[in-house]
């Protein structure tokens, strides 16, 4: 080969390694698939070098919860679990306590607690204690408020409070005292996350929040 052209052979093979070097690095790497065993390490023991508090310390064995105040979280939806991990990371949640903990969590880590609580899959039973307005809280829950333009609930969380996986939330057994202060933080707008439900909550009044808590409370 003369001297002319080996410049040129030279610089078409580099182009074509330079190609070839992009299209590589351009190919999407394939998803890690979530790792239940993780998650429940992580849930269980957490992780003090980032300051990620065990989930067992509020949320109870598997997710079971017995403070009233702190949400059950056995059996939830992982992708609904997910969400709001990241929302009180980026800072669209917020919570004093959960916020610096979800700051202190990879994407990985969500996705591995997530696998766990849905694999957990053991929710512990509720019941509803006001019986004056289980009724109330049924109508709700179920046909929803016509005069005041709320939806039935069972529409998104279905008839049974199971939810919608990837879209809505498990509501069946939730205490009543954390799912009543989550519907008055999206009516005060303490809690933004969820415009669909800040404008519905926002026509209800407190005594249609209450019953619908404790109803829900009561679902299996």
């Amino acid at each position: 080969m003369n001297r002319v052209c080996l410049p040129v052979v030279q610089s078409f093979f580099f182009a074509l390694l330079t190609v070839f070097s992009l299209a590589h690095a351009a190919e999407p790497k394939p998803a890690v698939k979530p790792d239940p065993a993780k998650g429940e390490m992580l849930y269980n023991m957490g992780d003090n070098a980032r300051n990620v508090t065990a989930c067992i310390t509020c949320h109870g064995p598997s997710g079971n919860a017995s403070l009233p105040e702190n949400p059950k979280l056995s059996a939830q939806h992982g992708a609904y679990i997910h969400k709001q991990l990241l929302n009180f990371k980026n800072g669209d949640r917020h919570s004093p306590i959960m916020e610096p903990i979800a700051k202190g969590m990879t994407e990985e880590d969500m996705q591995n607690i997530a696998a766990y609580l849905v694999k957990s899959s053991k929710p512990s039973p509720g019941a509803a204690h006001n019986k004056d307005t289980v009724e109330l809280g049924k109508k709700i829950f179920r046909a929803g408020i016509a005069e005041k333009h709320v939806p039935a609930c069972a529409a998104c969380h279905s008839a049974n409070g199971a939810g919608i996986p990837a879209q809505f939330p498990r509501l069946a057994g939730q205490h009543q005292t954390y799912t009543e202060a989550q519907l008055m933080a999206f009516r005060s707008g303490a809690r933004k996350n969820s415009e669909q439900m800040t404008q519905i909550v926002q026509r209800m009044s407190d005594a249609e929040i209450k019953a619908v808590a404790d109803y829900v409370a009561g679902l299996k």
